[in-house]
């Protein structure tokens, strides 16, 4: 097992070739933070010694590439699916309800992610606040301008 120095310098030298190539091969930030972590900690882990820092980095890539590749055949990935591909694939729903996703899925996504949370999932605005990463102010900011743009394209008083 390596040092915490070790592991530091690693970081320090290869973290933004180990995320660029996290973000190339799976296009999610939240996905290749999770690759990020898996490479180091598999480095950590790595007992035998590099012959330079060639070999050392060569190894990192190598490691990077295999950990993305794995992610996007792992189990879980293949059976994820959009939530617009969900809801085509679910049972009939009613024309109004219908008509309501479909415009909270043409909300930015800064606005559909606060909506689905709050309305669907029924998280408070201090817990998506938490889960976004995003100050609670923000979060009911975010909702109501989110309420205004549906009231527009739906063009009624339901979300007033």
């Amino acid at each position: 097992m390596r040092s915490e120095e070790e592991a530091n310098r690693a970081i320090d030298l290869y973290a933004d070739t180990v995320r660029r190539i996290g973000m190339v091969y799976l296009k999610s930030y939240a996905d290749m933070e999770d690759i990020f972590q898996t490479v180091f900690l598999k480095y950590i882990l790595h007992d035998e010694d590099f012959l330079n820092e060639t070999h050392e980095k060569a190894w990192l890539i190598r490691v990077t590439i295999n950990a993305c590749k794995d992610f996007r055949k792992s189990f879980f990935r293949s059976r994820t699916v959009s939530i617009e591909e969900a809801i085509q694939q679910s049972a009939p729903i009613e024309p109004e309800a219908k008509e309501v996703l479909s415009a909270v899925l043409a909300l930015p996504k800064k606005y559909k992610d606060v909506v689905y949370l709050h309305y669907y999932e029924g998280y408070t605005a201090v817990e998506i606040g938490k889960i976004l990463g995003k100050n609670v102010n923000t979060v009911y900011t975010l909702l109501a301008r989110a309420k205004k743009q549906l009231k527009d394209i739906l063009g009624g008083e339901q979300f007033a």
